[in-house]
């Protein structure tokens, strides 16, 4: 599995965070602006990445303001997982997220810089969206 990771404080406590994190429905406005014809619920979200695939994830598992796991809900090309970790600090939040995916070689190359930036802009999202 090659994973590809973000980190961020939030000056928040962890609890808010994960409140907003835990709903499907707000990720959205965590997504760049590729991500098209988004449909989601509490649990459940899919969506199209432009020129390239149809995603249908589903929360895995959520640890109150810990984490949340989100897992393919429909087989995609590959073994993909997406988590968010929250940690707290003095009343801040620490929050790190991480895509690990299963990529061969060919995969790996091609899309190892768009899944790095797609970590890095729902990150950066989160906090614009909580500060």
């Amino acid at each position: 599995m090659t994973v590809f990771e973000s980190r961020i404080n939030i000056n928040r406590p962890v609890h808010e965070i994960y409140s907003f994190l835990a709903n499907l429905n707000n990720h959205q406005q965590l997504m760049p602006e590729n991500i098209m014809d988004w449909v989601s619920t509490t649990d459940t979200a899919s969506f199209n990445v432009q020129n390239m695939a149809k995603l249908s994830l589903k929360v895995g598992s959520r640890v109150t303001d810990k984490e949340i796991k989100i897992i393919p809900a429909v087989k995609p090309p590959f073994d993909l997982e997406l988590k968010w970790e929250l940690f707290s600090v003095n009343n801040n939040a620490d929050v790190v997220f991480s895509i690990s995916a299963d990529l061969n070689m060919m995969l790996k190359m091609v899309a190892s810089g768009p899944l790095q930036k797609l970590t890095d802009h729902q990150t950066q999202s989160l906090g614009s969206i909580l500060s």
